[in-house]
C-alpha cells in the first residue's frame, strides 16, 4: 500500500522501529501474522515463520507461555531472519530470557495480574520496558476486550466495554512515557467490528502520535473473518488511523498465509479508493466469532469443530444470535462472556457456556448436539419475547 497516498491523510504518529520495518510516521502500513505451530515444536514453528514471511508478513508473532517455549526461541531465531515478536502470555517474567532473539515485545495489560498479584502493574511494566531497551526491543501494549485490567472493569457498567480497554491504554500509555520508552505501539481489540472502530477511533483522538496495531480479534473464518476485519480496517485506515495490522482468521496451519494476502488485499483496496463496507454491522443475523488457530491451540481439532458449529448453524442465520468458538484457555473463558453461546476447547473436551454461565465440558464428539439444545432454546425463546 502506498502510505502516503493523498486519498488518506494519516494520524501523525511518531516511528516505532520493528527489527527492519519501521511503522509509524507515514512509513507503509505493516501486515502481520502469528504462528499456529507449538512453539516447541522447533522444525513446524520455524516452517510456519518462514512460510509466513515469504508470504509477505513484516513481523511475525509468536506465543512464549513457559521456559521451554523460550528454550525453542533461541533455537528458532538461528534459524530465521523474519521480524519476530513475541506474546508474553501470562508471565511477563519470560521478557529477559526472549528479548534478546525478538525485535519486539507483546504484552497485555489485563494478563499482568496472573503473576505476582501484589505487586503493582506499574513495577511489572518498568521491568518489561527495561528489558526491552536494553535489547534493541519495541513494545506492543495489547489491549483485549476478553482480558481487560479487572481494576479498569470495576468502574464501568457491564455494558460498557469501551471505556475500560481505553483507560487502560491511556494508563499505560502515560507510565511508558513517564519512563521515556516511546517505542511502543498499542492494540485495543475486539471481536466486534464496530467497537473495533469505536475504540481505535476514540483512542486516536486523544493519542494521535502513537502507532496502532490493527485487529479484529476472533474474526473466524473466511470469508466471513475476512468480510468483519476489511469493515473495521477500511473505517479506520480511511480516516488516517492505523499503522500495521493483522488479520486473523481461523484457518489450518498450512493456510496461515492466507491471513497476509488477506491484509495485503483489503490494504490495496483502501488505498484504490474500492471501500466497499458500511457503517453499521449490526445485522439482524447470526454471528460466528472465532479466534484465530495459534500456538496456544491445545487440541486442532478446534479448527474443525468452528467450521462445524458455522455449517450445523446455518439453519439460524436469519436470528441475531452470536457464537464464540475459542480455542485455548487464555482467550477462551473471558472472550466467551459476551455471547449468547460460547465454546472454549481444552485438550480433551469443550467448554459449553450461556452468556457467562458454565453449562458443563462435553467431549469434542457429542458437543454439537448439545450447543443445538442450547441454540433452539434460545431461538424459541427469543421468538417469544418478541411477541
Amino acid at each position: 500500500m502506498d502510505a502516503n497516498s493523498p486519498a488518506i491523510h494519516r494520524n501523525p504518529t511518531r516511528p516505532v522501529k520493528i527489527g527492519s520495518v519501521t511503522i509509524g510516521a507515514g512509513n507503509p502500513i505493516a501486515v502481520q501474522s502469528m504462528t499456529a505451530t507449538h512453539t516447541t515444536n522447533i522444525d513446524a514453528t520455524v516452517a510456519q515463520v518462514n512460510a509466513v514471511a515469504a508470504a509477505g508478513a513484516d513481523v511475525i508473532r509468536i506465543a512464549v507461555d513457559s521456559k521451554k517455549d523460550a528454550d525453542a526461541l533461541i533455537e528458532i531465531r538461528r534459524q530465521t531472519s523474519a521480524n519476530l515478536s513475541v506474546d508474553l502470555q501470562e508471565n511477563y517474567r519470560l521478557a529477559e530470557l526472549v528479548a534478546p532473539h525478538v525485535d519486539k515485545i507483546r504484552y497485555n495489560p489485563g494478563h499482568l495480574y496472573h503473576h505476582e498479584r501484589e505487586k503493582p502493574w506499574q513495577d511489572k511494566v518498568r521491568y518489561i520496558a527495561g528489558i526491552a531497551a536494553d535489547n534493541d526491543c519495541a513494545i506492543r501494549v495489547g489491549v483485549n476486550c476478553g482480558s481487560v485490567d479487572p481494576a479498569k472493569l470495576d468502574r464501568y457498567d457491564a455494558d460498557d466495554s469501551i471505556s475500560p480497554m481505553l483507560e487502560s491504554a491511556f494508563d499505560h500509555c502515560e507510565f511508558l512515557d513517564s519512563l521515556g520508552f516511546t517505542r511502543y505501539c498499542v492494540s485495543l481489540k475486539d471481536s466486534d467490528p464496530q467497537k473495533v472502530i469505536e475504540v481505535n477511533r476514540r483512542f486516536a483522538e486523544q493519542r494521535p502520535d502513537v502507532p496502532l496495531h490493527l485487529g479484529v480479534t476472533e474474526a473466524g473464518m473466511p470469508p466471513d473473518g475476512i468480510i468483519k476485519t476489511r469493515i473495521a480496517f477500511e473505517q479506520l485506515i480511511s480516516r488516517g488511523i492505523g499503522d500495521t495490522v493483522r488479520v486473523s482468521l481461523t484457518v489450518p496451519n498450512d493456510r496461515k498465509g492466507e491471513e497476509i494476502a488477506a491484509g495485503r488485499a483489503i490494504l490495496a483496496d483502501i488505498a484504490a479508493g474500492r471501500v466497499r463496507s458500511v457503517v453499521d454491522f449490526g445485522l439482524p443475523t447470526l454471528n460466528i466469532i472465532s479466534c484465530p488457530s495459534c500456538s496456544r491451540v491445545e487440541n486442532e481439532a478446534f479448527i474443525d469443530l468452528a467450521q462445524q458449529v458455522k455449517e450445523m448453524t446455518q439453519y439460524a442465520k436469519d436470528h441475531a444470535i452470536t457464537i464464540a468458538v475459542m480455542g485455548c484457555r487464555v482467550n477462551g473463558p473471558g472472550e466467551t462472556d459476551d455471547a449468547d453461546l460460547g465454546l472454549w476447547c481444552a485438550p480433551n473436551f469443550v467448554n459449553l457456556k450461556r452468556g457467562p454461565e458454565e453449562l458443563g465440558a462435553y467431549p469434542y464428539d457429542e458437543i454439537l448436539p448439545r450447543l443445538k439444545q442450547e441454540l433452539d432454546a434460545l431461538i424459541e425463546a427469543k421468538s417469544a419475547a418478541s411477541v
